[in-house]
């Protein structure tokens, strides 16, 4: 296996056993686990540097709200003492809940709701400071809370609800952030095709001493007209080396 995917295949690994710790490994077990690729202690750093970044506690878990802003923390205390007003049931009131709500019982599942809101904020502050707002998270997180708690009838012990809504919140709050990971790659390619043909356009309008057609630019880049076009579009109809009326 080439080093570099030997690397990559035990960072995750320590990522997962970190996860399965409460987000937290211990200095000897991230040595342990890359003892076969002979990092030096200047490379080590690194692997501990990026763990921490990813929220990965070493020897101690870190504190999630480190990783939020300012505005974020006026949210979550705004969002907390909204939902503080919510009643408190008792252990034995959460279960006679949970086993009406996996019967179909509409407000016994608007109970469990209520009973998780906290669950899903706690959730959301781990998954914090990875590009997306913590309200969003909450927001995403409330929704699959409300989806789970309509599912609740698959399940066979009322003591399985807990686990499978708080799977059902996480799957949301970690599928949106790929999402959004996702978005802004696009974005950038989008930003990386108008410089692209700006700069062409530019280089090409040099050449000759005078603005380029848009085919001229296909013909030089190898990349399609209507991509050409999109991409002047998309840059506002600012390149100002194209023949203006071709824009």
């Amino acid at each position: 296996m080439d080093k570099e995917v030997l690397f990559a295949t035990t960072l995750e690994q320590v990522r997962k056993l970190a996860k399965e710790q409460g987000n937290c490994v211990s200095e000897e077990q991230v040595k342990e686990a890359f003892a076969a690729l002979e990092l030096d202690d200047d490379q080590l750093q690194l692997v501990f540097d990026y763990l921490v970044k990813h929220k990965v506690g070493i020897g101690a878990p870190v504190n999630p709200d480190d990783y939020l802003s300012d505005k974020e923390r006026d949210y979550l205390q705004d969002y907390l003492d909204e939902i503080a007003g919510l009643p408190v049931y008792t252990g034995g009131q959460i279960e006679a809940f949970t086993i009406s709500a996996m019967a179909g019982d509409v407000e016994a599942q608007k109970r469990m709701v209520e009973i998780h809101l906290k669950d899903v904020v706690e959730i959301a502050r781990l998954y914090a400071g990875q590009g997306v707002f913590l309200e969003d998270l909450i927001g995403e997180g409330n929704v699959a809370l409300a989806f789970g708690t309509g599912m609740l009838g698959s399940l066979e012990h009322p003591d399985e609800a807990q686990g499978m809504l708080g799977k059902l919140i996480m799957d949301a709050m970690e599928e949106y952030i790929a999402e959004n990971a996702e978005n802004e790659k696009g974005d950038l390619s989008v930003v990386d095709k108008v410089n692209k043909v700006s700069e062409k356009a530019k280089e090409l309008s040099e050449d000759l001493h005078r603005k380029v057609t848009i085919e001229e630019l296909a013909q030089e880049t190898g990349m399609s007209v209507k991509a050409i076009r999109d991409a002047v579009r998309m840059s506002g109809f600012q390149i100002e080396y194209i023949e203006a009326e071709t824009r």
